[in-house]
């Protein structure tokens, strides 16, 4: 008796055991298969899809200032230098917004380690309970456009005050003078010229307030080199006979380009009229249009003062002179190397410069060739 006790004690405690060691089994297999759980990510999900799309620089910081996230935009203007924040206006910022929550913006200029000064406008706010948001708008373009529009309105002013103040007082002196019949004479003949300095200074600010997108015009057409060449010389022949200047011409027949006649023809006549107002009397001018690897170039030269090298650079700026006195007494505006700039672009063309203080200057207009062959066999 007591041995069949003594033997079902020792079968329920072996049962026990065994059950216990298989279930000790099956959580060590259990633990080897499941998948550690993953750690929930820093940057909640939908913030961060907000981000990759974002035009602005973005930079997100942990509670110790470490980047967790940097945009390549960010990087290249300098706000992250070797993974961390270097502006120390902007870390201020980040530290007053994480102290009380707020969001602060600031104006700044920074120096990307290539390229000039970028102007940012910098942005910081709270994205969660431990991340900032610092967000920076590039705004250099905006300040230079901004930049070259005050100028732009301060020289239209001047340039308007010359002529207008000289009709006014011309006509003043007019009716002082009713009864000098050569006086009024005189007078009547400068106020002309001062109206017709004033016409051409409106219409090439007009010409040129339409040319600053740089875009192909909605009028562009097959245009003929030599009809248009032509024309622009015939427009400077009346001031070329009174300084008797020689405008010689070559041009190459059957050339043909694609763009807008009315911004070329103002270009090449612009160049032609300037060679003719900056040459001496008896010199010569030469016209000249060829075709050069796919490419019409309407060359314009002269013999006259010469451009200084370090000006070249400047001499398509609006209103820029490189002698503003002979400018003024040509009745030149300033504006007209700017309108030949801007119509290149617009029309897919480049200009070229040539220039030797006391030897002259070339002026090349170069547009792409238009082949008729090449129309036709689309159609």
């Amino acid at each position: 008796m007591d041995i069949g006790i003594g033997l079902l004690a020792a079968g329920i405690v072996g049962a026990l055991v065994g059950a216990i060691v298989a279930y000790a089994w099956r959580f060590s297999e259990h633990r080897q298969v499941a998948a550690p759980p993953e750690p929930s990510p820093l940057i909640p999900a939908g913030a961060d899809a907000v981000l990759s799309v974002l035009s602005s620089s973005a930079v997100v910081l942990d509670a110790s200032e470490e980047v967790v996230r940097a945009s390549a935009p960010a990087v290249a203007l300098g706000i992250v230098r070797d993974g961390r924040v270097r502006d120390e206006e902007i870390l201020s910022l980040v530290r007053q917004v994480r102290r009380d929550g707020h969001a602060r913006e600031v104006d700044l200029d920074l120096q990307p380690r290539r390229g000039a000064t970028a102007h940012v406008h910098v942005r910081v706010g709270t994205l969660t309970s431990r991340l900032t948001l610092v967000l920076a708008q590039d705004q250099t373009r905006e300040r230079r456009v901004e930049a070259i529009r005050r100028d732009f309105v301060a020289n239209v002013s001047h340039e308007l005050k010359t002529p207008v103040g000289a009709i006014g007082l011309l006509a003043e002196a007019v009716s002082e003078a009713k009864d000098d019949p050569d006086a009024v004479a005189r007078f009547s003949a400068r106020m002309q010229s001062e109206s017709e300095r004033l016409t051409r200074l409106v219409q090439q600010i007009i010409d040129l307030a339409r040319l600053q997108n740089d875009q192909v015009s909605d009028d562009a057409s097959v245009v003929k080199v030599d009809e248009l060449v032509s024309e622009a010389c015939e427009h400077s022949a009346t001031e070329a006979e009174s300084k008797q200047i020689e405008i010689a011409r070559d041009i190459q027949p059957g050339l043909l380009v694609h763009g807008d006649r009315g911004q070329l023809y103002a270009a090449v006549s612009n160049l032609v009229e300037n060679a003719v107002a900056y040459s001496p009397e008896g010199s010569r001018v030469a016209v000249t249009a060829t075709l050069v690897d796919s490419s019409v170039k309407i060359t314009v030269a002269d013999h006259g003062i010469g451009i200084p090298e370090q000006e070249i650079e400047r001499i398509f700026e609006r209103f820029y002179r490189v002698d503003p006195a002979r400018a003024r007494a040509t009745g030149g505006t300033g504006l007209g190397l700017s309108i030949v700039k801007h119509v290149a672009a617009s029309n897919n063309g480049t200009v070229e410069v040539w220039s030797e203080p006391g030897a002259g200057s070339t002026f090349t207009l170069v547009l792409p060739e238009h082949r008729l062959e090449i129309e036709e066999e689309t159609a």
